[in-house]
């Protein structure tokens, strides 16, 4: 699992658009979002940077932890 650190965050509409913006390049991607901490954990056979640049266009600010 790779684990992202992401700004800006604040409410389960981010976590969702977050989630919604990994899994429709993977499906079946596993995404868990800690609002908390700001970082979220993915399982996908997306590349690093690719997660960074799907997250980046939902407008939050991404980096690998």
């Amino acid at each position: 699992m790779q684990v992202f650190s992401v700004e800006g965050m604040t409410c389960g509409h981010c976590v969702k658009a977050v989630t919604q913006a990994v899994q429709s390049q993977d499906p079946a991607a596993s995404v868990k979002v800690d609002l908390a901490a700001g970082e979220v954990g993915v399982e996908s056979r997306l590349s690093a940077d690719e997660v960074i640049n799907l997250i980046k266009e939902e407008g939050y600010k991404a980096t690998l932890a």
